[in-house]
């Protein structure tokens, strides 16, 4: 009796045994591949709540596509953070710890995406500095690796400069009249005392030759906190008509108090892309209302693709940020990013095959984005992003500028979609880019 239960218990423990590793055996059959994506974040440090907002909405909508079943059903994202804390010497160690499992990185700071561009080129790995890093990366003959899509720096002030215009007067369409309502306006460019800070002072100069109006450039020296002798300049020696918010983070805050103590209409007031956050308006207080910025795409929850976030990544206790957080300016920016990704991805996958993708066709997918209106509204992001498309040349691929402004609760959009001076600064681009690549002993590509 004791050898016969001592036999079926040895049968009950084998066919446990078979149990177990067959289920195991089926997990890891059915477990699909994984894209990784490795995520320069800045969830530290003066300039946290950019870089946590944009991590975190590209994480939520990487998170939104495993909820569906994984890019076309077969693959899932993977991603991870590096904290780089904005500094450049840590981006580029974050860079290092993943270059040998990712196609693609964001390295979200100018100074890091400088830092990375000939290691990306070398690497094989596509760089994207989308609204921000070399605008003259935008030339895809010398720069095959870096993509400014959707837009970049230059495009974005010849933008405002036709904003200020049509503030001005000017019907927004007859370029060779432009010149009469700029002529002899003083525009102040005040700038964080940085590589990104600097970026646009070339693009400004040039157009003040060609459209009469002055500039002058007013250093912030970081972290740019205390900005009291270059108000003092701009709105009592220098007189400024307009002013040119240039910062970044904290110090995006501090010229609408300082306007506010001197007397200076915050309406004259534009604000770069990454001045233009909620927390870069609410901590002014009553300082900020009716100050205005750029962007490039929409602001809120109130989109289709957002709120399905809501429903399936939120819904399901998922989400990567604070819920209050989600529609904000930077969490907007990260999400489109991460649909710009994807939709590279898609393009890719369509000549590669349904397969976890290298650097160089994800590259292949980045030239060949085409990103249509019919495209946005299936996505279920109309109104959120804009139409783009790239080619082996042209690595920026998009260019329209949106505005809002601060109700003094919130960022409301204004309305105003404008097209950057696209062939002047496309000029200015290859010629910048030439100059690059004698530098460097480069030769440009002839195709792709």
């Amino acid at each position: 009796m004791a050898r016969k239960l001592l036999s079926g218990i040895v049968a009950l423990i084998l066919v446990a045994g078979f149990i177990m590793i067959s289920g195991q055996a089926m997990a890891a059959e059915e477990k699909k591949p994984e894209q990784f994506v490795g995520i320069l974040a800045y969830r530290t440090g003066p300039f946290a709540a950019g870089g946590s907002g944009f991590s975190s909405g590209m994480e939520d909508f990487m998170a939104l596509i495993n909820a569906r079943g994984g890019i076309n059903g077969k693959i899932m994202y993977k991603w991870e953070e590096c904290e780089t804390a904005y500094n450049t010497a840590r981006g580029v160690e974050c860079y290092n710890r993943f270059k040998d499992k990712m196609a693609y990185v964001h390295p979200l700071s100018t100074g890091i995406t400088y830092a990375l561009i000939p290691k990306g080129t070398e690497d094989k790995i596509v760089i994207i500095s989308s609204g921000y890093g070399r605008a003259d990366a935008s030339d895809g003959r010398v720069f095959p690796w870096v993509f400014t899509t959707p837009t970049n720096y230059w495009s974005q002030n010849t933008a405002k400069i036709k904003w200020i215009a049509m503030k001005e007067g000017w019907d927004g369409k007859d370029m060779a009249n432009i010149g009469k309502y700029l002529k002899g306006l003083k525009i102040a460019n005040l700038h964080i005392d940085v590589p990104y800070g600097q970026e646009t002072k070339p693009i400004l100069d040039s157009m003040s030759e060609k459209f009469g109006f002055k500039v002058r450039h007013f250093p912030v020296p970081w972290p740019g906190i205390d900005q009291k002798a270059q108000w003092l300049d701009i709105a009592r020696r220098y007189k400024a008509d307009w002013v040119i918010n240039r910062n970044w983070g904290v110090s995006c805050t501090i010229p609408l108090k300082e306007a506010a103590r001197l007397g200076f209409p915050r309406e004259k007031i534009l604000g770069v892309w990454w001045c233009g956050a909620e927390e870069d308006a609410m901590p002014a207080g009553p300082a900020a209302k009716g100050y205005y910025s750029t962007n490039f795409h929409g602001v809120g929850r109130d989109f289709p693709i957002i709120q399905e976030v809501v429903d399936k990544v939120y819904g399901a206790m998922k989400g990567n940020i604070a819920f209050t957080r989600v529609g904000t300016v930077y969490y907007n920016r990260g999400f489109i990013a991460g649909i710009l990704n994807h939709e590279a991805i898609l393009t890719a996958q369509k000549k590669f095959g349904i397969k976890v993708l290298t650097g160089e066709e994800f590259r292949w997918g980045m030239e060949n984005l085409n990103v249509t209106v019919e495209r946005i509204k299936e996505i279920g992001a109309e109104g959120l992003m804009q139409p783009m498309h790239n080619t082996w040349q042209d690595h920026e691929g998009g260019g329209v500028v949106f505005y809002q402004q601060w109700d003094g609760e919130k960022w409301v959009s204004t309305g105003e979609v404008i097209t950057p001076m696209r062939e002047y600064v496309r000029g200015l681009i290859e010629k910048s880019a030439a100059k690059y690549a004698k530098e460097k002993g480069i030769k440009l590509r002839t195709g792709p």
